[in-house]
């Protein structure tokens, strides 16, 4: 079973439980229904391929990435009208987390325009829900980074402490290992002995603008360099018109407001 397949079997086990006791008592068993889900603001969509995993041939009328507006359908959904209602929730938990990601990321995308940088994400999502959200932000048009600690090498400051240096855990890297690497940089002799022992790629953590625009220039291209540390959608700009190839934000997956999208149930 997939990781979405999971995250959708767990989370309606959770609601459901033993059985949705309001819909039985209520709604009889035979009774048919279409659901429509519907944007009540303007939102980027994202986590529409949950709906197949709970609802019959669900029938899209937006996809992923695009931009709804206030009163568009999204999807419709057919079937038995207690299935439907025991779904209701968990699948608008759903759309409304990953399409707040969307949005956000959307946003931070944006805010880049014209510039040569790059906005992207980071491992600062919720746990068993990386997947999807990571698919949210690059559905608002922000790049993935790395999915986990198995699929690119980034050194950062605890393992330069543990390496004991910058120069050891560089060489320990390579010696282990043929993925990309990354290093971060915290000051100026950090920057050098990088450098000096080869780094291709830095990542600046916690600097402001104008410290970071006179690092990139002291690197001068001998590397790429990600901006990361307090990256925010007011500040995002600034530091991309520093020079950097990329900014990384944990905002666009931990801090996305979810939007608003409701459901509404009409009988066949």
């Amino acid at each position: 079973m997939t990781d979405v397949a999971q995250a959708v079997r767990r989370a309606l086990e959770e609601d459901i439980g033993t059985g949705d006791v309001t819909s039985q008592a209520c709604v009889p068993a035979d009774r048919r229904a279409t659901g429509f889900f519907i944007g009540r603001q303007r939102l980027i969509l994202a986590g529409t391929e949950v709906l197949p995993l709970m609802f019959d041939d669900p029938h899209l009328c937006k996809h992923d990435g695009d931009t709804v507006s206030d009163g568009e359908i999204i999807a419709e959904v057919h079937g038995p009208a207690r299935r439907l209602l025991e779904c209701e929730r968990t699948a608008l938990n759903f759309l409304q987390r990953l399409s707040g990601v969307a949005t956000l990321a959307r946003a931070f995308a944006e805010q880049v325009k014209g510039t040569n940088c790059q906005v992207l994400d980071t491992r600062k999502t919720t746990p068993c829900l990386r997947v999807l959200e990571k698919r949210a932000a690059a559905a608002g048009g922000v790049t993935n980074h790395r999915m986990g600690l198995f699929d690119a090498i980034l050194i950062k400051n605890n393992h330069i402490s543990a390496a004991g240096g910058v120069k050891q855990a560089l060489e320990n890297a390579r010696a282990s290992s043929s993925l990309p690497i990354e290093i971060e940089v915290r000051t100026k002799a950090e920057l050098q002995a990088a450098l000096a022992n080869g780094a291709t790629k830095l990542l600046l953590d916690n600097l402001t603008p104008t410290e970071a625009e006179e690092w990139i220039r002291e690197i001068s291209g001998r590397a790429t360099v990600e901006i990361s540390g307090g990256v925010t959608l007011q500040s995002v700009r600034a530091y991309a018109e520093t020079g950097a190839d990329f900014v990384s934000s944990g905002a666009i997956t931990h801090s996305a407001p979810a939007v608003d999208i409701s459901f509404r149930l009409e009988l066949l």
